[in-house]
């Protein structure tokens, strides 16, 4: 071995104490700019700390870092005395997105999106909401700018700008963080699953890029795809366009299965009741023996109930649902169809009923101006649209007839039987929709509710016992659901279940229910979240708290468990009983156009759902990919997958179900992005007629 001479350790000695002062000098002359990095990479990840509840995925924090260099490496080209207001500026900017963003998803469970700003006025409808859920945890992000300040008053001080400023090289600096971050950037994208590029992309899941990207990166992406419908003709449509050709040209191929219930509605009017935040575990639940929903109980027994029926919203909530029932196809992830693409050609219920000579209409006790719902009926096909303008609503919010948001639903669904009884008498046949209002978040309208009290007064054991050595028993009364966010959203369930019993008995009363079809479905959850599941499902009444996971009556609440309790209720109702049952099958609000289609005799083609009485495979897509069927769930976030019903599970089945999703996402998307039902009708046609011609 070589022997290390007094003259190699003293070279070996100086070229670490050159290393450290080049570092210290380093540290010393970019406190500001390391203030801004550290500051905004904490805040990125408190934000997915907080929101997504994980930071286990170390690639989000170089990828915060990255985007925060890159962009901090611009403020080198900035004389040091102004630097601050450079990277103050960017701060905010971080700061704000930040906490946008976790009020955002405590509202959606969901990050936001910049296509979203036009939605922004839609707001005022819902402050309330809104207000009720902010925290003060939420602003713990303008700590950095606080931070950014304090350190910029402390330099300033001590004149560490002139210092600075004498030898900076602002050029120098810029190239080399700049470079650092480029080759952290091609690091990345070479260590990059195969399937992460697509996921930044499309941003079908939002979640697994704030997880996997981080915040900023995500921003980015957003951006860039909010952009796209004024870009779209530019990029991407021939890709598409193909894809769009190819999936139809093969669907057209399938034969068209009739079943039991074909036709079997043809000619009769039917009506949609849109049941706001309806969640399917409300039917039969019993809270200190009070049927939460009575009148949708009986409802569901006198009609075919689905009972694993799952809306498919994305951002837009209740307009996505309106709009998958009414196209059978998914919404947008990058805006809402009817704010960011309402001027597009779509198939619809609405047009197919039109098509057979119905009178179709829609009503609704909001303006008609919220969710721009005026101008997309018109898209969607609705001849009519009772507005707001069309009831008497109070001014005043005492009033009783106003609840939660609006007019009360009693109020409102009195008022449309005289409506709904003059459109009987003035067409032969019709297709409405009834959209309420009275249960949407955050439910705190309490004392309009009724009476309803869900604490519990019962006998606990004292733990001593008599002179016979019998325990004792007190009386006490314990809160369980009182004055809980879960406590009010039954109380606010249980208001707007009595106005829908009083709505049908009217109906009845008043001959409406004479060949007419009647479809209720919950348009989304109530996004109360696991903790309050946990405390419907699993209060202790001894310790007055949530029972311990070891408690052989603790009920499961994992994040599978939940996501599968998000489900809504979908029920088909006649007065004549005709049609009765419970399907437990898994059902999507994309198969609600083709059923209803089946049923009532309407020719349908661009609709990905199925009919659920076919002998196709029942499966789910979520617009965030992840997938449903009667054997598995899918978490796309997660990449990961439990069995429903316990049994073994093929990976070549989960290969297919995401290759299912994964395809008709991008068909969903074409349409929507790319117009292409109206751009390529023609082509497709062409396509199809030379398949048949071979």
């Amino acid at each position: 071995m070589k022997k290390i001479n007094k003259k190699e350790k003293f070279n070996i000695k100086e070229y670490f104490n050159r290393m450290i002062k080049l570092f210290r000098k380093y540290f010393s002359t970019n406190i500001l700019f390391l203030t801004y990095v550290i500051t905004s990479i904490v805040i990125g990840f408190l934000l997915r700390l907080l929101t997504l509840g994980t930071v286990s995925d170390f690639r989000a924090l170089v990828c915060d870092f990255i985007m925060v260099i890159v962009l901090g490496s611009f403020g080198y080209l900035i004389k040091p005395k102004h630097q601050f207001k450079y990277f103050f500026v960017l701060s905010i900017i971080y700061t704000t997105a930040c906490v946008i963003n976790h009020i955002y998803y405590t509202f959606y469970m969901s990050f936001a999106s910049v296509s979203l700003l036009s939605t922004l006025t839609f707001l005022g409808a819902v402050s309330d909401s809104v207000t009720t859920k902010l925290k003060l945890i939420y602003f713990i992000y303008i700590l950095a700018p606080i931070i950014m300040l304090i350190v910029n008053k402390l330099l300033t001080k001590k004149n560490y700008y002139y210092e600075v400023g004498k030898d900076e090289k602002g050029k120098f600096m810029f190239r080399c963080t700049s470079l650092c971050g480029v080759v952290l950037a091609i690091l990345i994208t070479l260590t990059m699953k195969a399937s992460d590029g697509s996921r930044l992309v499309k941003l079908w899941n939002r979640d697994y890029v704030v997880k996997r990207f981080g915040l900023y990166t995500y921003t980015v992406s957003d951006i860039v795809q909010s952009i796209q419908p004024a870009i779209s003709p530019m990029f991407g449509y021939d890709k598409s366009a193909k894809m769009f050709r190819d999936f139809y040209s093969d669907k057209s191929k399938e034969t068209k299965e009739a079943n039991k219930y074909t036709n079997i509605f043809e000619g009769k009017n039917v009506i949609f009741i849109h049941m706001e935040s309806m969640q399917n575990f409300l039917i039969d639940l019993k809270v200190n023996d009070i049927e939460i929903t009575p009148n949708l109980n009986r409802i569901s027994k006198e009609g075919m109930y689905f009972t694993k029926f799952y809306p498919q919203i994305s951002v837009g909530t209740s307009s996505d649902s309106e709009f998958t029932l009414s196209t059978g196809i998914l919404p947008s992830n990058s805006g809402t169809v009817f704010v960011n693409y309402y001027n597009r050609k779509y198939e619809t219920i609405q047009n197919l009923f039109n098509n057979k000579g119905y009178y179709t209409f829609s009503m609704h006790a909001n303006k008609g101006d919220y969710w721009n719902r005026r101008t997309m009926y018109k898209t969607l096909g609705y001849q009519d649209f009772y507005d707001k303008e069309y009831y008497d609503v109070p001014d005043e919010k005492s009033d009783m007839n106003w609840v939660g948001l609006g007019l009360s639903d009693k109020s409102f669904l009195n008022q449309v039987v005289p409506i709904l009884t003059n459109i009987k008498s003035e067409h032969k046949n019709y297709m409405g929709t009834i959209i309420t209002l009275s249960n949407h978040t955050p439910f705190d309208d309490v004392t309009k509710y009724g009476d309803l009290d869900f604490s519990i007064t019962y006998d606990r054991n004292t733990g001593e016992t008599d002179y016979n050595g019998k325990p004792i028993y007190e009386e006490v009364t314990v809160p369980y659901l009182e004055n809980t966010e879960m406590g009010n959203y039954l109380k606010s369930a249980h208001y707007a279940d009595e106005a829908l019993g009083e709505f049908f008995e009217n109906i009845i009363n008043n001959n409406l229910d004479e060949d007419t079809v009647f479809i209720l479905y919950g348009d989304h959850e109530s996004k109360l979240g696991k903790k309050n599941l946990n405390l419907l499902y699993n209060y202790d009444l001894d310790t007055e708290d949530i029972k311990s996971e070891d408690d052989p009556t603790y009920i499961s609440l994992d994040n599978y468990q939940y996501d599968l309790l998000r489900n809504t209720p979908l029920i088909i109702w006649t007065s004549d009983g005709e049609l009765k049952g419970k399907i437990e099958d898994v059902m999507g609000m994309w198969d609600v156009l083709p059923t209803v289609s089946n049923m009532f005799n309407l020719d349908y083609t661009y609709a990905l759902g199925n009919d659920i009485f076919s002998n196709k495979e029942k499966i789910v897509v979520f617009p965030n990919g992840n997938v449903l069927t009667n054997k598995v769930y899918y978490n796309n976030l997660k990449d990961e997958y439990i069995s429903i019903n316990s049994e073994p599970i093929d990976i070549d089945y989960i290969d297919r179900i995401k290759e299912y999703a994964d395809e008709r996402l991008e068909v969903s998307k074409g349409i929507i992005v790319y117009d292409l039902i109206k751009n390529e009708r023609d082509n497709l046609k062409k396509v199809i007629k030379d398949e048949k011609d071979k």
